[in-house]
């Protein structure tokens, strides 16, 4: 009797899980031409399983649960499609129609959930892997500044800072598919050849992401590939010995998928000028020879591995890594010392769907950064190839967030997070500081109406020095036709880093000595935004109208000489402390246009006053407006597409706080072209283009207290060629 029970159940199992088994075969088709539509993505509704098309337009989902099952397809040249079966089907043909704009894109940075961009009550700006694609751009940096107006960049030799809308890298939060970067040189760490989209929302997003979010939050996403094999090789070269070498491999064998990359970046130095500036007591200029450099050369390596296992279509389990270093080449005759970053990541965490109204998504994550003097000169104690460290940075990350579908107009989003920092520094006396974090975010993307939406959130903050906060939000949408309005209202709140509390250190090119201060007080800021947009099947224009205003922002403070005295015999001693309060005005407008014929025009403008309240100055890096054009044309002739693109960066006077002083505007034009040759399974794309058309070059002589309004070297050719392999 027991053995027959035994057997009953392993028949009545067996029968359940052929029951189970639903498999999805198909192929989607452009609906004009009939030609396959490579790349395109396919989402199973209340499932974690996917996938995406072949070079044939091909694409097979298999062991899906028995009954209904939704089909959600997307590509960014497509309107959206949905599919819909009750059985194993394996000749599915799905015509997508073409569209002229992306506003159909998905995003999950606005609210931390999947939504259409043009059913986001926060708008969030997306460059996609096409943008990125026709511009030809190589580094994240190129891509925000070619592609954005509201971004601008300043390098310096300890790197280059990130501005957005007034507030630097400090107040910028950076993310790659929703894990935080830490380090000076992040932008660095990102492969472009596997960039599937980047989100960026302006202004405070702490009710979110917390502490870091005041100025802004980019989220790079990745394309993470769900073909059997896509393999692919990115290659650009250009002159003063620019190269970049992107490789990348994705497999997927049955439940196992995994996603590998490698990017090597290196570049030779370059000067502006040959001559060096600099002014007497009595004011006399004396320029001499120099062989300092605008930008300085250097080579990169960046390594990224992740696994994914899905265990069924509720449950996925992943875990990821990624190595990275940096090094400058420096000369000899000018500088001492060269830059040397080491960076590696890890992380593990697992996806959930408990039913068709909730879903869990728990992972840890840990960031750890490590920057040096690497000696090319004696100095002091120290000997041509030693090392001092700069700085070691250790960033820890628990997060469990669940997503409930409350009712038909309530989604609530909810979360606990964790975090950990820990920092060292031989330069800074920092021997090991450690400061923790927990925080409590609650969301509810509320349907108020079928016109109107809202986002309400809260977070709750404790910090283990600055103790209790919160942070609430609220966003809401009006939407009538192609019109949209948003307004939105977000607090902001920044706790000062271990380096600001207890970094002491003495200047390496001055006798200024910096310490401090257990005393600072968080960052507050509050931020207002109205958002206009409309948008037509050919066009779509928007305008956003923002307000931000920090308090208790951290800046140096110079001390007086009674109370340097202490501190022994130095020109200068500062520390840092809560003097600044600044407001930001700011207006971003974007537009784009299909003309037809295969022509598309697109637009952006910013016009910025960021101040300072305290002084009545400009923000340090500050830039009063800056404009991008973009202009292309593409045709498709069988197996061959050709695509130019003119892209247009512009900008005014930036203030450089530190001298007082406004490097001068300029206009920088790109010529792109791309060729394209789909060969069945292989997909080739070559590159050719000018970089600064027009040779517009800030060619005065170095001085240490007038920056470089620009680093580029002038007028610059390029060859790229990308191969890629699907199947």
């Amino acid at each position: 009797m027991l053995k027959k029970l035994i057997l009953t159940t392993m028949l009545v199992g067996v029968c359940c899980v052929v029951s189970a088994q639903v498999t999805i075969k198909g192929r989607v088709l452009n609906s004009e031409t009939g030609e396959p539509v490579v790349g395109a993505n396919i989402r199973v509704d209340h499932s974690l399983q996917g996938g995406t098309t072949n070079a044939k337009g091909e694409f097979i989902i298999k062991g899906l649960p028995d009954g209904k099952q939704t089909l959600q397809v997307s590509h960014l040249n497509y309107e959206p499609q949905r599919y819909s079966t009750s059985k194993s089907v394996n000749d599915v043909v799905i015509r997508m129609t073409e569209s002229h704009n992306n506003l159909n894109q998905v995003v999950v940075t606005g609210t931390g959930t999947h939504r259409r961009m043009v059913d986001s009550p926060i708008p969030v700006n997306v460059l996609t892997a096409k943008d990125i694609k026709e511009a030809n751009v190589t580094n994240l940096e190129e891509a925000l500044t070619k592609l954005t107006s509201n971004f601008s960049f300043s390098t310096s030799g300890m790197g280059t800072e990130m501005v957005l809308n007034g507030l630097n890298s400090d107040y910028i939060l950076v993310l790659v598919n929703g894990r935080k970067l830490i380090g000076d040189d992040a932008l660095m760490r990102i492969n472009m050849a596997n960039v599937k989209r980047i989100e960026i929302l302006n202004g405070s997003a702490s009710a979110l992401y917390g502490s870091d979010a005041i100025g802004g939050v980019i989220n790079i996403i990745t394309d993470d590939s769900k073909n059997k094999i896509d393999a692919s090789s990115t290659t650009k070269v250009s002159d003063h010995g620019r190269f970049s070498e992107a490789v990348n491999l994705d497999l997927n064998v049955g439940k196992l998928s995994s996603y590998t990359s490698y990017q090597r970046q290196q570049s030779d130095g370059w000067k502006l000028h040959p001559m060096t500036e600099t002014v007497n007591k009595k004011g006399e200029v004396k320029l001499d020879p120099t062989d300092k450099q605008a930008f300085t050369g250097y080579h990169s390596n960046t390594v990224n591995q992740s696994f994914s296992y899905s265990l069924n279509h509720k449950t996925t389990l992943y875990a990821q890594g990624s190595y990275y270093n940096f090094l400058n080449d420096r000369p000899v005759t000018e500088y001492k010392y060269n830059m040397y970053h080491e960076n590696y990541t890890y992380g593990f965490g697992m996806k959930y769907i408990v039913n068709k109204k909730a879903y869990i998504d728990a992972d840890f994550y840990s960031d750890n950064y490590k920057s040096a003097y690497d000696y090319i000169q004696e100095s002091g104690d120290f000997k041509i190839g030693d090392k001092e460290t700069r700085k070691k940075q250790y960033f820890y990350r628990g997060n469990v967030k669940s997503i409930i579908r409350v009712n038909s107009k309530n989604k609530l989003s909810a979360g606990l997070e964790y975090l950990d920092e820990k920092l060292e520094s031989e330069s800074d006396n920092i021997s090991n500081k450690t400061l923790y974090t927990m925080a409590l975010y609650a969301q509810d993307e509320w349907t108020i109406a079928e016109s109107l939406q809202a986002v309400v959130g809260l977070r709750y903050i404790y910090n283990e020095t600055f103790e209790d906060h919160f942070t609430p939000t609220a966003s809401i949408m009006y939407r009538e036709g192609g019109f949209r309005g948003r307004l939105s209202f977000a607090t902001g709140f920044r706790t000062p880093t271990l380096s600001e509390i207890y970094a002491t250190d003495l200047a390496k090119t001055t006798n200024r000595y910096t310490i401090g201060n257990l005393e600072l007080k968080p960052e507050e800021s509050k931020n207002f935004s109205l958002n206009l947009e409309y948008t037509h099947s050919r066009f779509s224009v928007s305008a956003t109208a923002f307000v931000n205003n920090v308090t208790d922002m951290i800046n140096y403070r110079t001390l007086s000489d009674e109370e340097a005295a202490q501190y022994g015999d130095y020109d200068e001693v500062r520390q840092r402390d809560n003097i600044d309060k600044v407001r930001i005005k700011g207006v971003n407008v974007n537009a784009n246009a299909y003309l037809g014929l295969g022509f598309n025009l697109g637009a952006g403008y910013t016009l910025l006053d960021a101040r300072n309240l305290i002084t009545d100055k400009p923000i340090d890096k500050s830039v009063k407006y800056a404009g991008n054009v973009n202009a292309q044309w593409s045709k498709n002739w069988g197996l061959y597409g050709l695509n130019i693109n003119m892209v247009g960066r512009g900008q005014g006077k930036r203030y450089s706080e530190t001298y007082d002083y406004d490097s001068s505007g300029f206009m920088l034009w790109d010529l792109n072209t791309g060729h394209t040759f789909n060969l069945k399974y292989f997909i080739l794309n070559a590159g050719l283009g000018v970089e600064n058309l027009f040779d517009w070059v800030d060619d005065r002589p170095w001085n240490t207290k007038k920056p470089y309004s620009t680093i580029t070297p002038g007028r610059a050719f390029y060859a790229s060629l990308t191969i890629r392999f699907r199947k």
